[in-house]
């Protein structure tokens, strides 16, 4: 995991990702009795659990210097390289990260190294390619990106072949402003704050995301937008890919 690229798009993260309830729930379940918990690729430590020892890694100071005063302790390192001895902790976290990995499936070996479970949040692309409508009718080029990425194959593989992956549906209201977030909010997608904090669209050539939201901007000032996607406004929620991997060692 590197931490070049949020040292240039990071700023705006602590405003716009705040943690999305649903989300956190289903990570406290799936962290189980887990009484210490390495965060690994913490970012400004929005799932941080309450009530455990929690150790956060992230090698972004600009992220690490959005986190809350007085919250878990950060240790500056990569996923690939934990500075922990085995079995250090009895769970390793890791939220929308694995993407970011130089080396996911090392990282990942590093996960079942210094914690006895695991928990990784990550995508599934067949169906988000199927089913977020802003990447697929207007920003198609972001697949070209993304089929690059560790994602939720890249997890099972890494975290071996004992693995529960659970759907993790994204609430239209969604505090976490990832890519698909405002899915039934479709003009977030022309706010450049919000798109700034979502790597996917940061880190990519911003012609084409600059295209795509021209076209938007003209699909809902027309309102061909709410015709087309009209199912989509009686939808409190939806599964667009995104999947809570959970693995057990021993």
């Amino acid at each position: 995991m590197s931490g070049q690229a949020y040292e240039r798009i990071g700023s705006g993260y602590a405003g716009t990702r705040q943690p999305e309830p649903s989300w956190e729930s289903a990570i406290v379940t799936a962290l189980g009795e887990a009484a210490s918990v390495v965060n690994v690729g913490a970012g400004t430590g929005s799932y941080e659990p309450r009530g455990r020892r929690v150790v956060a890694v992230e090698p972004s100071a600009v992220m690490v210097g959005q986190r809350r005063a007085g919250g878990a302790p950060v240790v500056r390192a990569v996923a690939e390289h934990l500075p922990f001895a085995d079995r250090s902790f009895d769970a390793a976290l890791a939220v929308l990260t694995l993407h970011h990995w130089t080396d996911p499936l090392a990282g990942l070996r590093e996960l079942r190294r210094v914690a006895g479970r695991q928990v990784v949040v990550t995508w599934d692309l067949d169906v988000l390619e199927r089913t977020f409508w802003f990447a697929r009718d207007y920003l198609p080029e972001v697949f070209d990106r993304e089929r690059d990425l560790a994602r939720l194959a890249t997890a099972v593989e890494g975290l071996g072949p004992v693995c529960d992956v659970r759907v993790l549906p994204v609430p239209w209201d969604c505090r976490d402003g990832f890519f698909a977030a405002y899915w039934r909010r479709p003009e977030v997608y022309l706010d450049p704050l919000a798109r700034s904090a979502m790597s996917t669209l940061a880190l990519m050539p911003q012609e084409p995301v600059e295209r795509a939201t021209s076209a938007l901007r003209r699909d809902l000032e027309s309102g061909a937008w709410h015709e087309r996607y009209a199912d989509l406004l009686a939808l409190d929620d939806l599964d667009l890919g995104y999947r809570l991997v959970i693995a057990q060692d021993g």
